[in-house]
């Protein structure tokens, strides 16, 4: 996969992340998405919407991917005909940005969502919060009903001893310029480990089954 020109100031290895195809019959409709609705995402996408690079942002990328797949098999995951059950709150921790990368990739949105043309294509209240769901959170086909949940345990890929060692300096505001740089060369390199070589390991990123209650 080559890098194009708008992608050259992301990290080399953003080009060799698993990218995601969809397809949204709201962009096919309105003529957004003129190969029947086809539309790729890719890493880069992820990170210009939460604008980092980071475990959470990674892990959910991955999550979501992996998730999918379990429901789709080769089928082309449609996008706005998936419901999404996060298990915290929409305020806890760093579950914002884990909920804005599912909603890219899936398009279930909030309340706060499209509600559609027609009684077609709504995307409002497909994504809810405090669900009943061991792992992170829990995706469902609308057409099929079946459902998976997905966890994540980044400590598969744990922090280097030296990032533990300039870490303190960095986030404590007195690291040196040479600090600050190898600070994000070792942030970006668990989060590419993450991306490249743990994409689809089932230690990291665990994938079951999920029934939702009546």
């Amino acid at each position: 996969m080559g890098v194009s020109s708008r992608d050259q100031d992301f990290p080399a290895f953003f080009a060799d992340v698993p990218s995601l195809t969809v397809r949204d019959k709201l962009a096919q409709f309105l003529g957004a998405a003129v190969h029947g609705g086809a539309i790729t995402y890719e890493y880069a996408d992820a990170v210009r919407l939460a604008g980092h690079s980071c475990p959470t942002v990674a892990g959910t990328w991955l999550m979501v991917l992996n998730g999918l797949r379990a429901l789709y098999g080769d089928e082309l995951p449609v996008r706005g005909e998936i419901e999404v059950f996060m298990s915290e709150g929409r305020d806890s921790g760093a579950n914002g940005v884990v909920a804005s990368v599912v909603q890219l990739l899936t398009g279930a949105a909030p309340e706060t969502g499209f509600h559609g043309i027609g009684g077609q294509f709504s995307r409002a209240d497909l994504l809810k919060f405090d669900q009943p769901v061991q792992g992170v959170f829990a995706l469902r086909r609308m057409d099929t009903g079946r459902a998976v949940q997905v966890s994540l345990n980044a400590a598969v890929v744990p922090w280097t001893d030296e990032m533990r060692e300039v870490m303190p300096r960095a986030v404590g505001g007195y690291a040196s310029d040479a600090d600050l740089a190898r600070f994000g060369e070792l942030w970006q390199g668990r989060v590419c480990k993450m991306l490249t070589e743990h994409a689809t390991d089932p230690q990291m990123i665990h994938v079951s089954d999920w029934q939702p209650r009546a």
